[in-house]
């Protein structure tokens, strides 16, 4: 099974409160992983990554989503090396570009703070 692939399991395993869906990212490039919903907040979206280094690979579609889609929009990141999972809000898309310590941290290593925080709570 591949990282990404794992890593979604955890997600849904550790996020109960939460419906959700897994897009095929092949349809519409740069949109989001996973289509998230709860009856208090409503739709919302959510990026996986894996990542081995500092960084993560963002394509342009990517960034673009995530610049102009940047509320109730998520990044959340599993770092392979520290096997800590990171959330973070859309609007640090920039940040994330260049360095994974540059960017501002919504929750981190804690799935309920995770749910939470993509709850809006």
């Amino acid at each position: 099974m591949k990282p990404e692939s794992k890593f979604w399991q955890q997600v849904k395993k550790n996020t109960p409160k939460i419906s959700w869906t897994r897009l095929e990212s092949w349809a519409s490039f740069g949109v989001p992983d996973l289509l998230g919903y709860h009856e208090s907040c409503g739709f919302f979206m959510v990026e996986l990554k894996v990542s081995t280094g500092n960084k993560i690979r963002l394509s342009p579609h990517q960034i673009m989503f995530h610049t102009i889609h940047s509320k109730r929009n998520f990044i959340l990141v599993k770092e392979a090396s520290s096997r800590s999972t990171i959330l973070y809000e859309s609007s640090a898309i920039r940040e994330l570009q260049h360095s994974l310590r540059d960017a501002k941290i919504a929750a981190k290593d804690d799935w309920s703070a995770i749910q939470a925080k993509l709850l809006g709570n």
